[in-house]
């Protein structure tokens, strides 16, 4: 089981609206980074992490040259509970372990992502390997994290990356908590669907860590809030991510709601054009405006932030806005 990973960090909680320092009350503004990789690269002969191309000089780049405080860190449930390719979960468990240690080590903490169920699964459409709502390991998967971590204050917890409809041609039905699944008709997730999933998700991790601080992500593809917040959970944050194609009804979707408690952009992108630069730009300064927090989508995956080490259009943008704090 790890231990001290996280370099005394101090624990975070909600109160209000903000995320706040449980020993000095201070409110604190998470900004930060995606570093995407773990769910989807295979390990090579040094394994997860070296397959992934996730080093400490990078954490040191996004954390002090990029001055992150937050890098969400998408990962794979399946390897977390059964390993990959020779490798075990235990070693999977400590490639998470290691990125978390060199991010508390920099002063960030490190929000853990389930991002993929697997790596087998298509779930329709371009070879979407994103599920539309949890399944039964999940539930299994949030439990042994939530142990794991339960003594470590750096580690925050994005319950599921991006809940939403099945596509046309996903053969798949949608998972229900209780291990049953919708008809294979529907194709519909909504609050009514999604809710019961993060309640139940949200217990698995306060069974072994009561303090967790969790992150609650809406439906159309995180998106949308609206219906949020989930009346009887507290120490929670709801998290929207935000793209070009979804438009600009922002208040409607996830401002408003940060009126009166914690909201996070968990993911945020556009590419090097000048209308989604623009766009970006205009959403930066919105989330300034109301105090919510972002991580950037992503280190190295389109929308990318750097390339070859240098930062893109985008990237510049977000390098800009995290070390004008």
């Amino acid at each position: 089981m790890p231990s001290h990973l996280s370099h005394n960090l101090p624990p975070l909680r909600t109160s209000g609206n903000r995320i706040i320092n449980t020993i000095t009350g201070a409110p604190l503004l998470l900004r930060g980074i995606n570093r995407s990789g773990l769910e989807y690269s295979d390990p090579d002969e040094q394994g997860f992490l070296s397959g992934a191309s996730i080093s400490r000089a990078e954490i040191y780049a996004i954390t002090q040259q990029w001055r992150a405080n937050i890098i969400r860190l998408p990962f794979n449930q399946d390897w977390v509970l059964n390993g990959r390719s020779g490798r075990t979960a235990e070693e999977y468990q400590q490639a998470l372990d290691q990125v978390i240690f060199w991010a508390s080590m920099f002063g960030a903490y490190t929000l853990l992502d389930l991002q993929w169920l697997d790596a087998e699964r298509i779930y329709g459409g371009n070879r979407n390997f994103v599920a539309p709502l949890p399944n039964p390991e999940s539930i299994t998967l949030w439990s042994t994290l939530a142990r794991r971590y339960k003594d470590e204050p750096a580690v925050l917890y994005d319950l599921f990356n991006e809940p939403h409809d099945r596509l046309p041609d996903d053969p798949y039905p949608l998972n229900k908590p209780d291990g049953t699944t919708y008809p294979a008709s529907q194709a519909r997730v909504t609050m009514n669907e999604w809710q019961p999933w993060a309640r139940k998700l949200t217990e698995a991790i306060r069974n072994e860590n009561p303090d967790a601080l969790i992150f609650i992500g809406g439906t159309n593809w995180a998106y949308d809030l609206r219906g949020m917040p989930i009346d009887d959970l507290d120490n929670v944050v709801y998290s929207t991510h935000v793209y070009p194609n979804k438009g600009t009804d922002w208040d409607s979707v996830f401002g408003d709601l940060s009126e009166s408690v914690p909201v996070f952009a968990g993911e945020l992108g556009g590419v090097d054009t000048p209308e989604e630069l623009d766009y970006v730009r205009r959403l930066l300064d919105y989330l300034q405006q109301k105090q919510i927090g972002f991580a950037a989508w992503s280190w190295i995956d389109q929308p990318n932030l750097i390339t070859r080490h240098t930062p893109t259009a985008f990237g510049q943008l977000v390098r800009q806005t995290l070390t004008n704090i």
